[in-house]
């Protein structure tokens, strides 16, 4: 089984506004990150792969903070290219993903190239809707369902 790892939690305060990274947060069932800009709909939840943010860091030849990303949560050990569907847990939290989080024009922003790179292998990362809520913390244990 593959066990990952949550490092990094982030909320957006207002659409737009800036990422404010958290310890612990609270997953609303079918609502999203308590807090956060974003709630409800189909993407209540945007999670990162950590490993692949600094592959297109390389690819683009900068060092950018994953905060630059915009996601809610960013994850080290799990691989979420091609997951939509599947459950993910993230501590005592069920996530279903929905899909992939496609970059849009605030990538480029970051960093030029950004956006184009990112549209290869999921590395927007990806968006989910929380089954079951609860606390989360950093550190928490992350593995597919």
């Amino acid at each position: 089984m593959v066990t990952g790892r949550l490092i990094s939690i982030f909320v957006k305060r207002a659409h737009g506004g800036r990422m404010d990274g958290q310890q612990h947060a609270v997953l609303e069932t079918d609502s999203g990150l308590v807090g956060n800009a974003d709630r409800g709909g189909r993407r209540q939840v945007t999670l990162l792969s950590q490993e692949r943010w600094e592959e297109l860091m390389t690819t683009v030849g900068i060092s950018l903070d994953p905060a630059a990303r915009r996601a809610n949560l960013i994850l080290s050990g799990i691989d979420l290219e091609n997951s939509r569907g599947r459950t993910l847990l993230v501590g005592a939290c069920r996530l279903r993903i929905g899909g992939e989080t496609r970059p849009c024009e605030l990538m480029d922003e970051a960093a030029r190239g950004l956006q184009a790179a990112m549209r290869e292998h999921w590395g927007g990362g990806a968006f989910a809707r929380v089954l079951e809520g609860g606390t989360i913390a950093l550190g928490d244990v992350v593995t597919w369902e």
